[in-house]
């Protein structure tokens, strides 16, 4: 089975100017606990891709499945309750939420799913990314590094069984890119989670089992 599977993906936007055509014809495939990198310059249509296989916008013609199950024919606040507890995210601004320390924003996840133990597993979680000493810090007092190290534990703190990632190496200088890039896929391995991701970097690229190269919207 594939963890993911789009069918001849097409988005088209109209503006004042007519209709743009931001991908055309895009087909791909990721099996259970596998990698994949989007790659391609800016305006290439790589995050509005990443947004409809993650079930955030709908095709304008084409089909995505998780796990076999069709998901863009949905409506929306069905793909919400889809996602929920199968997707995690994250993101090259890290969005965490600044009133809320580290230990918080981890939690957030679980504490609104309902879910047992929230404090136990973020605890975890934050372990496993090195945040051990730096629970009770807010987002403004961290590093960059640091704040994405957060993002990925929250994350993955629900066991989710997809992660999106946008950038996640983006807003970081080589080193830290780098120990997050390492981290990403010690945490995918321990918790066989198939990962989508988006980068401008060649060196993240590689780490993934497949690489799909977009250009003005299609496949190249």
């Amino acid at each position: 089975m594939n963890a993911i599977r789009a069918e001849h993906i097409t988005k088209t936007v109209v503006d004042s100017t007519g209709s743009i055509d931001i991908l055309r014809d895009v087909s791909l495939s990721v099996e259970l606990g596998g990698s994949l990198a989007i790659l391609g310059a800016s305006g290439s249509g790589k995050s509005t891709l990443l947004g409809i296989l993650a079930g955030l916008e709908s095709p304008s013609s084409g089909a995505v499945y998780w796990f076999d199950e069709r998901i863009d024919a949905l409506s929306e606040d069905a793909r919400a309750q889809r996602r929920n507890g199968i997707l995690g995210f994250v993101f090259q601004s890290f969005q965490l939420l600044g009133h809320l320390n580290a230990l918080e924003n981890v939690m957030l996840p679980l504490e609104l799913s309902g879910a047992a133990h929230a404090r136990q597993r973020a605890e975890e979680l934050l372990e496993q990314v090195g945040m051990t000493g730096r629970l009770h810090h807010f987002p403004k007092t961290l590093s960059g590094g640091e704040q994405q190290r957060v993002a990925l534990a929250r994350a993955f703190v629900s066991q989710p069984r997809l992660i999106f990632a946008d950038e996640p190496t983006g807003s970081l200088d080589a080193a830290n890119g780098e120990k997050i890039s390492n981290l990403l896929f010690e945490l995918q391995a321990r918790h066989r989670t198939t990962i989508v991701l988006v980068t401008h970097a060649p060196e993240l690229a590689e780490r993934c089992q497949q690489v799909l190269r977009l250009a003005a919207g299609a496949t190249v």
